[in-house]
């Protein structure tokens, strides 16, 4: 081995993710080699927030790949999309077999697949980590989810598990997911559950401030009361500080923020998933849809001219219904959570992945932007029961929604009267009682559909006859015009 190499592990991109993580490794006895498209970047972090720990730079990826221990470790915190590949591109003529290459971005999973199965015919390793927790995780401690070349774990599990936050009775938020995609794959719908988590945060202050006319100061003191008990997590937290900072105004800041939210994909991406895997992921969705209708701002202030709604008041008990949003909140957190296993466990099927959804809900535990109490009961759920169906089913989540569900009709209710929208909150409500539903209008549905189109139906089995017997493809003659030939796809 080269007297050179002597970095434990390497890092590309030196953006706020990059260096923090670069930091961490540091921090936990390694030693770091770094690189950077801007070599300039590279010096000015080794003469500010690297100098005098144990990080080397290079300035080229010849001398980069030169500084590493083999099986060579490397990551990449680089743009996802076009950026990865030109790196592994780069990389793949300096490296040998065995060597591990792991993109730490927001790749989309096929593209990781990909990757990965190239990789493989050249003896190389391909690692495709979420990464979550923004730059106060990176620095820390962030939730990482690793999945690919099975092969690649064994030598970069103690890295990743010494970098990553600690849980529980100090459990590493991270562990082997899968293989191919699977790793970027639950990235995504994490950052899905993301997005759910926060439009619901986002309804229950609209309920409190535009419903109630608390000010955002009384919202603030609420959500700190909320983030000592079951609602306790890292979302709740921050927006009781985001409500609580004041302008120089005197001013609460959030009042001065337009009211366009933005993304950058993974929300849509969990959201197309869903579709295409025919999952009824409706609470992410109703986010990812919440955000483009905001972003009609021009619109929706000409609308506000034109279109009319009901007065908002309110006679009630003021404290009953801030218990009520509270359960509301809850129980839909409940149902997004259950959407998002739901689907992961659809893929894992698709894909051939075998997902471990205790260890998953364990790596979001801390470190990463969903982190909660919340999921250390998902994490028990799945320990008792690897194969649940629905963490619905289990007695924990079973009862909470009990006890959440009058309150939470409640606030659906009030929010139809007053003519506040809260699309997350009220479609977590129709799902669960779609879900819990043995019937549903869908005969209805199928009927028309053969009606104007012949795609044919089947009948329940115990209503079969002879002429409408069970499990056979049917179409009727619905007028006595049309013939007697059937569309040849059920499904369409």
């Amino acid at each position: 081995m080269s007297q050179t190499a002597v970095a434990d592990f390497g890092l590309i991109g030196l953006a706020v993710m990059g260096q923090n993580l670069i930091l961490n490794g540091a921090d936990k006895g390694f030693t770091v080699a770094a690189f950077n498209r801007t070599v300039s970047k590279v010096d000015r972090f080794l003469e500010n927030e690297a100098k005098g720990k144990s990080i080397i730079g290079a300035h080229s990826i010849e001398e980069f790949v030169s500084l590493l221990k083999r099986p060579r470790r490397i990551v990449l915190l680089v743009k996802a999309g076009p950026a990865v590949d030109a790196f592994i591109e780069a990389l793949v003529p300096h490296l040998e077999k065995g060597d591990i290459i792991v993109d730490g971005g927001n790749s989309h999973y096929p593209d990781t697949t990909r990757r990965c199965q190239e990789l493989e015919k050249k003896g190389i390793l391909f690692v495709g980590s979420g990464v979550s927790g923004g730059e106060e995780g990176a620095r820390n401690g962030p939730s990482l989810m690793p999945g690919g070349n099975p092969a690649a774990w064994p030598h970069i599990k103690n890295i990743f598990q010494s970098l990553a936050a600690k849980a529980g009775d100090n459990e590493p938020c991270c562990d082997w997911v899968g293989q191919d995609g699977a790793g970027h794959y639950v990235k995504m719908v994490h950052n899905g559950i993301e997005y759910g988590d926060m439009q619901l945060i986002c309804e229950t202050y609209d309920m409190m401030t535009r419903g109630l006319g608390l000010s955002e100061a009384e919202v603030a003191d609420i959500f700190d009361t909320w983030n000592k008990g079951k609602l306790d997590s890292y979302l709740i937290e921050i927006t009781r500080d985001v409500l609580r900072y004041v302008a120089d105004d005197g001013k609460p800041i959030v009042q001065k923020v337009l009211d366009s939210a933005g993304q950058k994909g993974t929300g849509k991406w969990t959201a197309e998933n869903a579709l295409e895997m025919g999952m009824p992921v409706t609470l992410i969705s109703e986010a990812v849809f919440s955000r483009c209708l905001s972003s009609l701002k021009a619109e929706r202030v000409r609308a506000s001219e034109k279109l009319n709604g009901p007065k908002i008041e309110f006679s009630g008990d003021k404290k009953q219904f801030i218990d009520d949003l509270e359960e509301a909140l809850y129980a839909s957190k409940i149902i997004s959570y259950a959407q998002g296993f739901m689907l992961m466990r659809e893929a894992a099927k698709e894909y051939g992945w075998e997902l471990n959804n205790a260890g998953i809900a364990l790596m979001w535990r801390g470190g990463c932007i969903i982190r909660s109490v919340f999921l250390k009961d998902i994490t028990e759920a799945f320990r008792e029961d690897p194969k649940l169906e629905s963490i619905l089913f289990h007695p924990f989540f079973k009862n909470a929604i009990d006890k959440a569900q009058a309150g939470w009709r409640r606030v659906v209710a009030q929010a139809a009267m007053w003519g506040i929208p809260i699309p997350a909150i009220s479609t977590g409500l129709a799902f669960y009682d779609g879900y819990r539903c043995p019937k549903l209008p869908a005969s209805l549905l199928q009927a028309q559909r053969d009606y104007f189109g012949a795609h044919t139906f089947r009948i329940l089995p115990e209503q079969a006859t002879p002429k409408f017997p069970a499990g056979a493809d049917i179409h009727v003659n619905w007028t006595g015009r049309g013939g007697d030939v059937s569309s040849s796809n059920y499904q369409a």
